[in-house]
């Protein structure tokens, strides 16, 4: 490859929640620079569906269902991909939900269910990685942050404090982990074309206030995500650690 410091030929990359929408997107790109990728979610059925669509592209993909929510079923996952398949040099953290509702309504049992899978699992994930890449010396840690790291709106209050604390996460992750040679980033985008937020694009009515309130007037596409994502995972990030880069059409940049 012509670019060395976006080749990751001769890496390992686990994505988890990678079945569909960003974390599809995300290990397709990394696949397409080189990588061998390890989908990850709950679903085996659309794992393996996944799976075949990449490896009919050509792709090296190997496939590892375990409940990231699942402290015990992580470190048997992880500790499996590393025996069986081979040694994680990338990981991103991508699996999460959403749940909308007003503040004073939102049941606690979301609230406990949006902490386990939006924060918890970055935690449980990233910690039983790190301990195969600590002895390496080297790995990248990429955490799927959000605008909602920085901003906020009605109706996802607990949504926004789980993804300021993955941005915090992260921060956490680099001041312990750099000196091992590990850099842990996040990756936080805009308002994007998903499955999590398919609702939201068909509301005729917010696409409307995110066009006038994104300075790029539009959603974004997941294929958009892929080159920070690929930065974020090879050489020319060396000295990146501890950063939420935000990926936003600008939304970010405006009150």
């Amino acid at each position: 490859m012509g670019f060395p410091l976006f080749d990751l030929s001769g890496r390992r990359a686990l994505v988890t929640g990678s079945s569909q929408g960003i974390g599809f997107a995300l290990a397709r790109g990394l696949a397409e620079h080189g990588a061998s990728v390890v989908l990850n979610g709950r679903d085996a059925s659309k794992l393996e569906a996944a799976a075949k669509a990449l490896r009919e592209a050509g792709y090296d993909v190997a496939v590892n269902a375990f409940d990231v929510t699942d402290a015990d079923a992580v470190k048997h996952g992880i500790d499996e991909i590393e025996s069986a398949i081979g040694p994680i040099d990338i990981l991103i953290n991508n699996a999460g939900m959403q749940f909308r509702t007003s503040l004073e309504d939102f049941p606690a049992d979301r609230w406990e269910q949006l902490l386990k899978t939006n924060i918890s699992s970055i935690f449980y994930v990233g910690q039983a990685v790190a301990r195969h890449m600590i002895t390496r010396g080297a790995g990248k840690i990429i955490n799927i942050a959000s605008v909602q790291s920085e901003l906020a709106r009605p109706g996802i209050a607990p949504y926004t404090a789980t993804k300021g604390a993955v941005k915090n996460l992260t921060r956490g992750m680099c001041a312990d982990w750099a000196k091992f040679g590990i850099q842990v980033n996040a990756l936080a985008p805009g308002y994007f074309k998903t499955p999590l937020n398919q609702a939201l694009v068909d509301n005729e009515e917010f696409s409307s206030w995110l066009q006038k309130r994104t300075p790029a007037a539009r959603w974004g596409e997941v294929d958009e995500l892929i080159g920070a994502a690929v930065f974020l995972s090879g050489k020319g990030s060396s000295f990146v650690n501890g950063h939420t880069l935000y990926v936003d059409g600008g939304i970010t940049t405006c009150l």
